[in-house]
């Protein structure tokens, strides 16, 4: 089973740049895509549909802005739009796919670089999210694929010294990672890939950062600790490039 986490930063930019083209050719079991920026009658369903997929979409209500979604070839169980808690839902942040053994979810954590209101509106966010996670927990198998906005250690970060005091490399931040894993999750890619170095998932359009592979490790899978044995393998597609972000995968029996 392939499953694939993709920040698109626009899904019809990203297929005017040979998204479909690719999924085809790469043919992940799920897709988890995150920032939309599309209503649905904006994305072409009915193509990616005969790709062989079925498509949950769950736009953020401002145009333009945020929203994430699942593509999987098997039918889920239940599909569940948000978190029941409306300021979240509104951005369209959270899609939850239950099957048989397992709830793959989508999930796209705010930015803070905006400014302190939106950094503090992603410091609620995470503990809000951790509680709901937590009681999720209770009822179902999680993989968590998405676009988390934080870099955990210093080998995630291009230059941790100079981004210490940036959105996305708080110490809080950080912190919160450390204690979400602790709390019952692994962190896939460093699960299969050990400590390995200038592995990164989304660079700046500026200064030629991805040319210069001067990155952050912001997108993750998560898996519960208790389907550990079904890790396969985990990557970062590096080399595809649709978005300010690539595609990062995970393999499980």
């Amino acid at each position: 089973m392939k499953i694939v986490s993709y920040n698109v930063n626009g899904i019809r930019a990203a297929i005017n740049k040979g998204l479909l083209e690719w999924l085809r050719e790469e043919s992940p079991d799920i897709i988890c895509f995150q920032e939309l920026k599309a209503t649905i009658d904006q994305i072409p369903v009915l193509e990616i549909e005969s790709l062989g997929y079925k498509s949950y979409f769950f736009p953020s209500k401002r145009k333009g802005y945020s929203g994430v979604g699942v593509l999987s070839k098997h039918e889920p169980l239940h599909v569940e739009y948000g978190m029941g808690i409306q300021k979240y839902d509104d951005e369209g942040r959270f899609l939850r796919t239950d099957f048989e053994n397992y709830s793959v979810v989508s999930v796209y954590h705010p930015s803070g670089t905006s400014g302190e209101e939106r950094q503090d509106f992603k410091m609620k966010w995470l503990e809000d999210f951790s509680l709901y996670i937590n009681s999720l927990k209770k009822k179902y198998n999680l993989i968590l694929c998405g676009d988390y906005n934080i870099c955990h250690t210093e080998i995630d970060i291009h230059d941790p010294i100079r981004n210490a005091h940036n959105s996305g490399f708080l110490p809080e931040e950080r912190e919160w990672i450390d204690q979400f894993i602790k709390s019952g999750f692994i962190d896939s890619f460093r699960y299969c890939n050990g400590d390995v170095k200038d592995r990164y998932s989304w660079w700046s359009y500026r200064f030629n950062a991805r040319t210069n592979n001067k990155g952050w490790r912001i997108d993750y899978i998560m898996v519960e600790d208790k389907l550990k044995d079904q890790i396969v393998s985990a990557d970062i597609l590096y080399n595809v490039v649709h978005s300010d972000h690539c595609p990062i995968t995970l393999q499980v029996k």
